[in-house]
């Protein structure tokens, strides 16, 4: 193999399975560690009455961080705001639609793995076509693109990696990739291992034009479903990346230049102790808070129900609609009036913004506020 040239398509980019030894006692250690986290927070994940309801509130946290690690920022304001409407994306300003679109592409790879029951090309494409609005599929061998510096980093616009490129080297690469995502031999890694090594390697094969960060952060959760990992695609993993950003990509360098597997899965695995840990507080917190909120409420009002409580807890904007759907109360004036209540108990709160009135449940913004 001829020595890394970062100015040159990194061509000779080896196909999986990595050939070095990776099972080390310090990797072992941390695995332990890691799975016993991710299998709490999957247990945890059965004590919720509609796991679904995390679309709304987790997965939407995840879709804000993980933008945020590409510089797209926008507030829990507008994206509560947006998903409460239901809005089409003509009413959006363009950071927040960006958003909008992870969770979208999240819930789409999550639907094409449950039909097909493995991971497809085409599962991965259809990713990142919804990450970035377009129709496009795998860059064309001819596409010149190199990753450079940002503009606010030391030697800005400097060259610092340059993919794979050519005709068929993308698609060879990416079909090793999905192989090794979807095989299960015994003498395998361990799925939690597997994706690390399946997370570096999309990312180093950097197979779209645009939107592989993202594209490769909802492929991590898609995977771990599918190896049966978690319920659900829901783990808050893009917080640790922004908080350790420079050594997410220092690591990422490494394993380019000089196959330093062993730090960038220390890394990785650390990652998914910590970020399952938080989730699971966050479910637990959520978990609390309706409890409390619905004894509160029944112990307030006759009409208060179980039923109404886990649709307040849906998303953190409500609108009257939501609130009409579970009582069934046609009229006006009743509806009007059991919002009044709500909000005169502290369950609920009134926001006003343009025309239109919000009622926010304060608690699970509170919740999902943490940092």
């Amino acid at each position: 193999m001829k020595p890394y040239d970062r100015n040159s398509p990194y061509n000779d980019l080896p196909l999986l399975p990595p050939k070095a030894n990776l099972l080390s006692t310090e990797i072992l250690l941390s695995w332990g560690k890691a799975t016993r986290s991710l299998a709490e927070l999957n247990k945890n994940l059965f004590r919720l009455p509609n796991p679904a309801m995390l679309i709304n509130t987790i997965s939407i946290q995840e879709a804000k961080s993980s933008s945020e690690i590409e510089n797209i920022f926008t507030t829990e304001d507008e994206l509560y705001k947006a998903i409460s409407d239901d809005l089409k994306e003509e009413g959006l300003n363009p950071n927040t639609k960006e958003v909008l679109r992870y969770r979208e592409a999240l819930w789409t790879g999550y639907s094409n793995k449950e039909k097909l029951g493995e991971i497809s090309l085409n599962t991965i494409i259809e990713i990142n076509q919804q990450v970035k609005n377009n129709q496009q599929g795998l860059r064309s061998p001819q596409s010149q693109i190199v990753i450079k510096r940002g503009q606010s980093e030391f030697r800005a616009g400097e060259t610092i990696y340059t993919p794979p490129r050519g005709k068929g080297i993308v698609e060879k690469k990416m079909a090793n990739l999905i192989d090794y995502l979807n095989s299960n031999l015994p003498e395998e890694l361990d799925p939690l291992l597997k994706m690390a090594i399946a997370h570096y390697q999309f990312e180093a094969i950097h197979p779209f034009s645009d939107g592989n960060g993202r594209t490769g952060r909802i492929l991590n959760l898609i995977y771990l479903v599918n190896q049966g990992l978690l319920a659900q695609p829901v783990l808050y993993f893009s917080k640790y990346i922004i908080e350790h950003k420079d050594d997410y990509y220092h690591h990422l360098a490494a394993v380019t230049q000089r196959q330093d597997w062993k730090s960038w899965l220390l890394f990785m695995l650390e990652g998914m102790r910590q970020t399952s840990s938080f989730t699971n507080n966050l479910i637990d917190e959520i978990l609390a808070q309706m409890e409390a909120t619905l004894a509160y409420g029944k112990k307030e009002f006759k009409w208060y129900s179980k039923e109404l409580n886990e649709a307040l807890f849906s998303q953190p904007y409500i609108k009257p609609a939501v609130v009409k759907d579970i009582l069934g109360k046609s009229s006006r004036t009743t509806l009007t009036k059991y919002m009044q209540d709500l909000c005169s108990r502290n369950i609920l709160s009134p926001k006003q913004i343009g025309k239109e009135v919000y009622y926010l449940n304060d608690d699970l913004i509170r919740i999902l506020a943490q940092k």
